[in-house]
């Protein structure tokens, strides 16, 4: 199809682009002196490489997408085609996490042969408020129609398991996380997807002090973390292979001499009594630093030697302000409650410190979420590595993204109610924040 339209304004919220159609491309003649966000200087070398931005062939498309999407194309295509301007928004706060859907849409382009702007409004790890525009989209019609499905989906998750990833860093500074989402996501694609959420809410942490995501658990998403390979120990199974904590400890480490030594000390109850073995055993290596145990308690029970009152009295010991301030009986089950608690983590930290291994890690997993996290962080909790999945979205109706188109060949429309997207609300609605706050 050749189409000819002279000149055609194309707005969003930064820059007039001045666009001409011919030959089924979109081609730049003019932009205005105010240029566009740079928000790509910080994304992960993963992001580029992995599969969720692979290129789909059409029919892959259209198997893919909504079917009333492939009707609008073929009505669009028989009755004239015209450029819109695509505006993506989330109904609540999150951090931007935008690079998936871009380079997807820029893989899209080149497979299709055609030309498709994409405008993130944010830089990546940004605050967006609800119902802010993250991109806009601008193509012929019949090009972008039926890839709305499928850049929603793209989209929404990521950028909520980013704010999650972010608050928890943000609430537990010191310590290192580690992202373990992969045995909770329904499929790789999935995965990706949360990796890449928890590695961008990181660096928004890291920015404000915080150690962050230093990795993940699968080889396939390290590089979202920098990293060339996943991180791990041993799961549970291997305990009972091996029919006692110690022995899995020297199996393990007999095959990998050379990595540092977590042990899992949950298995047989005993984590206190099991955890000092371990220690003893591999003295030299606790001594400089190369020995986690890691505590991932039952829900159903309380770590070794601890009961309600027992928990009560170690708090007391080391951070008694930390009961008088808890507001809900799920903090208080935080702080005090079965599983991995407050209480088990100062407990476990004080055993070692009073038998003299102060530089034995302490790694918690089971549940850290956001909530628990914030309950750990004001009891002070004395922990070295999470290792979490809980960045995931806890309510999935809460990633639902939504696209609207708010432009037709430069002229501005959009549902009734959606009016905040069009781009001269956004303009009208910066001009307006810098005049109240022109700093």
């Amino acid at each position: 199809m050749t189409l000819w339209s002279g000149k055609v304004y194309v707005q969003n919220n930064t820059v007039h682009l001045v666009l001409m159609l011919r030959k089924g491309q979109l081609v730049v003649l003019k932009s205005s002196s105010v240029p566009p966000k740079e928000p790509r200087s910080e994304v992960s070398s993963g992001v580029s490489s992995s599969f969720c931005v692979t290129a789909l062939d059409d029919a892959t498309i259209k198997a893919r997408t909504d079917s009333y999407f492939n009707r609008t194309k073929e009505i669009v295509s028989r009755f004239g085609d015209c450029v819109v301007t695509y505006a993506v928004f989330i109904r609540r706060p999150v951090l931007s996490a935008t690079a998936m859907v871009e380079d997807w849409l820029k893989n899209i382009a080149r497979e299709r042969g055609i030309e498709i702007l994409v405008e993130p409004v944010f830089t990546e790890g940004e605050w967006v408020g609800a119902g802010e525009p993250l991109l806009y989209i601008t193509g012929f019609f019949s090009h972008l129609t039926d890839l709305e499905t499928l850049v929603l989906q793209k989209l929404g998750a990521c950028c909520v398991a980013a704010h999650r990833a972010y608050q928890m860093a943000l609430s537990l500074p010191k310590a290192q996380f580690l992202a373990m989402e992969a045995r909770h996501c329904a499929g790789y694609e999935m995965q990706e997807l949360m990796s890449y959420g928890a590695s961008v809410g990181s660096r928004a942490a890291q920015k404000e002090g915080a150690v962050g995501f230093i990795g993940g658990a699968t080889d396939a998403t390290a590089a979202f973390f920098g990293q060339t390979h996943g991180f791990g120990t041993m799961p549970h199974a291997l305990i009972g292979y091996a029919g006692s904590t110690l022995r899995a400890a020297e199996m393990f480490h007999e095959v990998y001499p050379d990595t540092d030594l977590t042990v899992l000390v949950d298995y047989y109850g005993r984590e206190i009594t099991d955890g000092l073995a371990v220690c003893r055993h591999f003295k030299e290596l606790a001594e400089a630093g190369r020995v986690g145990l890691r505590l991932d308690t039952h829900g159903g029970r309380f770590l070794e030697g601890l009961d309600p009152q027992e928990s009560y009295a170690v708090l007391d010991r080391y951070v008694p302000d930390a009961i008088r301030r808890y507001r809900s009986e799920g903090e208080l089950r935080n702080l005090i409650g079965t599983g991995v608690s407050a209480a088990a983590i100062w407990r476990m930290r004080e055993v070692l410190d009073e038998a003299g291994f102060e530089k034995v890690k302490i790694v918690v997993s089971s549940g850290f979420g956001v909530t628990k996290c914030a309950s750990m962080a004001d009891a002070s909790a004395p922990i070295d590595i999470v290792g979490t999945g809980s960045f995931i979205p806890k309510l999935w109706n809460e990633t639902y993204a939504t696209a609207d188109i708010v432009t037709y060949d430069g002229v501005e429309s959009v549902k009734t109610g959606r009016e905040f997207l069009l781009p001269s609300f956004r303009r009208a609605e910066e001009r307006q924040r810098k005049r109240l706050h022109p700093g």
